[in-house]
């Protein structure tokens, strides 16, 4: 029971590795359909404005465990695995008497104190894992399961909750691979989307205004999808932009391919917890651990701070409790989560946790002001594979200010490279495909010393330090900057 009496929910979060909010029907898809997913919108909340504070996988499943930022938490790229000993909701869930597991990829490190922990079952997909006959890690060692992952993830997660004897609540992490490349769909779904998927109206981007540090990036999709990607050889004599579109259908095709699995394994979710008659008395969740790159602006993949890679999908049901039909705009990140689903269970947040709890908001009590802004921060900073700059930013409702350090932790096994420090500035509000970068616009200068400072601020707030090339924003002498953590 609650503090209030009332039966605890279970709790369920499906979470899947790059899934863009903009190939969900519910967000206004133009390139599929998602009605099992929509479904939780339609009887929940869809949250629009959901953002991650550092676009990678690893880094995101950390935030979203232990509600804490990337240089909290030391998940701050691929290559650096998990203290798994550390608090989590998870941790705190089983303190108060739930019963946890964790099924799918968990992706954060593997072997002595990077394993699962705080969790009655756990049962993993190894590293990235694969879509057919994956390998799984468990307590009792490595084994692989035939079957496609999407399918066999799901059958583990519910056959777990089958099992269980009892009347405590229960808490399951289903994580899905899909739809993460290398976009390896079920053969039933492999036709679904042979007629051409319309291209983003950011596809031929430029990049004009952008920094020389956004231009470097290698993620574009006319010259960085493989032939392992696309599984065939492109058609002979094609131009640059005939083969750019060619491989976007083929990239296009796979991924929403994927994504079908998702979306029915979703309702086989949903229809199970019907089935028991626990759907109105469970706290679900439908997220991706980041956004991704669909063709806009010409790329695909994540990392860097612009909205298709920032934003999440982000949906939550709870028919007992929260009211159905709703959309929230406020501004809410993956460190978030964490507090609100403790919230949701009456469970108290460990002091550690970072981030706010809007779980008074899906209540609509309003109890705390709306967030001003959210505080984003990629740390990974390579030479060998996606070339992505390290940077951080801030963004409010309007405004987005990136400032790209070009310095800090390299890919594994990478060389090193430094660039001079360069900023970006976009309006969202006139300008929301962020095509045109006014930070040197004279029209913009008030705007940005205010974001900033306002960045400067938060920074100090959440405890992480301003790369020692940015200038200290005029009117922050009382704030003092945090030790080092780079």
């Amino acid at each position: 029971m609650t503090t209030d009496g009332e039966r605890r929910p279970n709790i369920v979060m499906i979470l899947t590795d790059d899934h863009a909010a903009h190939s969900i029907s519910a967000y206004g898809s133009v390139v599929n359909r998602t009605p099992r997913i929509d479904e939780i919108a339609r009887l929940g909340w869809r949250f629009d404005n959901c953002f991650v504070t550092n676009s990678l996988c690893s880094p995101s499943r950390a935030s979203i465990l232990t509600g804490t930022y990337s240089h909290v938490n030391g998940v701050s790229t691929l290559w650096t695995p998990i203290d798994a000993s550390q608090p989590t909701f998870i941790s705190q869930l089983r303190e108060a008497g739930y019963k946890t597991a964790m099924i799918g990829k968990w992706h954060m490190g593997d072997g002595e104190g990077h394993n699962p922990q705080n969790f009655d079952y756990w049962n993993v997909l190894l590293g990235q894992g694969e879509y057919w006959n994956p390998r799984f890690l468990s307590e009792d060692g490595l084994r692989t399961v035939e079957g496609y992952a999407t399918d066999v993830i799901t059958d583990l997660a519910t056959n777990w909750v089958d099992s269980l004897d009892g009347d405590d609540p229960w808490c399951v992490l289903i994580y899905h691979k899909a739809p993460h490349r290398s976009w390896e769909p079920k053969d039933e779904h492999k036709a679904m989307y042979a007629d051409p998927v319309p291209l983003p109206t950011t596809f031929w981007d430029d990049y004009d205004t952008r920094s020389s540090s956004a231009r470097r990036v290698a993620m574009r999709i006319a010259e960085q999808l493989s032939r392992a990607d696309l599984k065939q050889d492109p058609p002979e004599g094609l131009g640059y932009e005939e083969l750019a579109v060619w491989k976007y259908q083929r990239f296009m095709q796979d991924y929403l391919a994927c994504v079908e699995s998702v979306d029915e394994n979703v309702g086989r979710v949903v229809d199970w917890l019907r089935e028991r008659g626990d759907f109105a008395d469970t706290l679900l969740m439908y997220a991706s651990d980041q956004g991704f790159f669909l063709g806009d602006h010409g790329w695909f993949d994540k990392r860097l701070m612009y909205e298709e890679s920032l934003r999440m999908p982000f949906l939550l049901s709870y028919p007992r409790k929260v009211a159905t039909g709703k959309v929230f705009e406020g501004i809410v990140t993956n460190v978030d989560m964490a507090q609100t689903i403790l919230d949701a269970a009456g469970v108290r947040h460990h002091p550690r946790m970072q981030g706010r709890s809007f779980w008074p908001d899906l209540l609509e009590r309003h109890d705390l002001p709306p967030v001003e802004g959210m505080y984003y921060r990629y740390w990974e900073h390579d030479d060998a594979f996606h070339k992505a700059p390290a940077h951080y930013g801030y963004r409010t409702d309007r405004y987005k200010i990136i400032y790209f350090y070009n310095d800090g932790l390299g890919l594994k096994g990478s060389g090193y490279y430094t660039y001079p420090p360069e900023w970006e500035l976009y309006d969202l509000r006139t300008d929301p495909e962020e095509l045109r970068n006014v930070y040197d616009d004279p029209a913009y200068t008030g705007i940005r010393e205010e974001l900033k400072t306002a960045m400067w601020r938060e920074q100090a707030r959440l405890g992480d330090t301003p790369h020692p090339s940015q200038p200290r924003p005029a009117g922050v002498e009382d704030v003092p900057t945090a030790p080092s953590r780079t």
